[in-house]
Parts: C-alpha cells; structure tokens; sequence
C-alpha cells in the first residue's frame, strides 16, 4: 500500500485518495499480493476461487481431480449450454467419490493462499464462486468482509453486495432475487456501489467470447436510477460487451478480469 506523506500534506492542500479495485481473481494470489502497491486501500469485488479455468483448461480444482481432458470436455458441454449433460458427466466423474470434502478441500487451500496475499486495508465481498461459510477462518487483520453493508473510505461511503443470483450453472453463493434486493435496499444512498454482479443492462451482461447473457441485477439497476451514486463496480462477466457506460449520473465500471489481467482498476479522488 501506499505509504503516508512525511510530516502529512502541506497545509491548505488535499491529499488525494487511490482505491485500487479488482474482482475474478480465480486463483491468482500472485497478482493480488500486488494489486494494492501505490493504493491507499484495494477492494475486492469477489470469485477468489478458481474451479475451472476456462481458457486453459489444465488449471483449477477439476482439473486437479480429474485431469485436462476431462476439463475440457465440461468446459466443451457448458459452453454449448448442454448443462444436463455436464451435470450427467459430472455425476459420472465424482461417483464413488466424496465430493465434498473433496471440493471444500481444495477450496481450503486456496483461500489459505489468497487471503494472505490481501493487503491491508482490504475491503471484500463474495463472488458467485465463493464459500462465504469458510471466509470466517482465512480473513486476516486488515481484510474487512462487506455483504449488504457500508463503509466509509476516504471520505466516501462505498456500499457492497456479494454473491449472484440463480442460474443453471448452480454455482455456491446464488441468492434469489428477492434476497439480493433487499440486501441492496439495506445499503441506502452510497457514493460508490460495489458488487460482483452487474446491474441488469445486456450491454454489460453479455461475453463475447461465451457468447451468452451472464445474469445482472434489476436491483443494482434501479439502486443506480434512485439513489445515483458516483460509481457502480462490478466483475462477474469476464469479457463483457461493454466496460463502462454511464445511466444518468452514475458511471458504471467492470472492473476487469483479474485473473487474467492481473492489473487492478484504479479509483482516485
């Protein structure tokens, strides 16, 4: 993290707030001991784990268990949208095996690695693809865990909802919508709305390279049109149509696919 001015800033000056922001990071811990260098605080908007890397299909927990091939033939299903005959595949792979533990397992040693590499202060909340029952044993001093709250950061208020909503892909932390809005209700007017999801908008929705509609939020997208805060950050979609657009007086940020990029998104004031 960025260190503190000598003396602290002259006076009749401001010092400027950095916020570094990333979200997706599926298993890159080396990146993520970085991402706060030169920052005043990172935000983490979620999907710490890595299950199955999509573009390299030898990296993740399943391929762990079952090998590259087998990777890359659940990958080949999902991808065509064939989700009963993956979760048929998958049934047939983990049969006589203790699927639980196994998953939760290695979830375990991921989190181990990747909370470490937070820095402090970090700010956080839970991605589609998080365990949010285990954070409670890997959150270290210094990582504050958001879900449905506010926090105050440099003088602005930063609002967070973690999680996703119902989808055929079932992954760990889907919520109802009903769920999700009162969760969003529960933060009230914010400068700043982080979430892992996206408001419900096809533009920022839709991946282009899985050429399919991810779900978005109507929640986050009426938060934005009623209570307008300044920003409204997001991941989840990983190579999204649209980066950033603004509704009304809200710019609308996706902040990047980290696991890939490796390089935070950059929030000063």
């Amino acid at each position: 993290m960025r260190g503190s001015e000598a003396g602290g800033p002259a006076a009749g000056t401001r010092r400027t707030t950095r916020i570094h922001v990333v979200s997706d990071v599926h298993g890159n811990t080396e990146a993520l001991a970085r991402a706060g260098d030169g920052a005043d605080a990172l935000i983490c908007l979620g999907d710490l784990v890595l299950f199955l890397d999509y573009a390299d299909h030898s990296r993740g927990i399943f391929p762990d268990l079952f090998g590259k091939e087998n990777a890359s033939r659940i990958v080949a299903l999902r991808t065509a949208r064939r989700y009963e005959e993956a979760r048929a595949f998958g049934r047939e792979l983990w049969a006589g095996r203790d699927r639980n533990t196994e998953i939760i397992g290695a979830v375990r040693r991921q989190y181990a690695e990747l909370f470490a590499a937070f820095p402090t202060p970090t700010y956080a909340t839970y991605g589609n693809v998080d365990v949010p029952r285990l954070w409670p044993e890997y959150v270290l001093p210094g990582t504050t865990v958001l879900d449905g709250e506010r926090v105050e950061i440099g003088g602005r208020v930063f609002g967070f909802v973690g999680g996703g909503l119902r989808t055929p892909m079932n992954t760990p932390y889907e919520i109802s919508d009903e769920e999700y809005a009162a969760k969003v209700e529960a933060l009230g007017p914010v400068d700043v709305l982080c979430s892992h999801i996206p408001p419900e908008v096809p533009e920022l929705t839709y991946d282009t390279v899985a050429r399919r509609f991810e779900r978005g939020s109507t929640a986050l997208l009426e938060a934005i049109r009623t209570t307008r805060p300044r920003y409204a950050l997001f991941g989840h979609v990983h190579q999204p149509l649209v980066r950033r657009m603004r509704i009304g007086d809200t710019e609308c940020v996706n902040v990047g696919h980290f696991a890939s990029t490796g390089t935070p998104w950059a929030l000063t004031w």
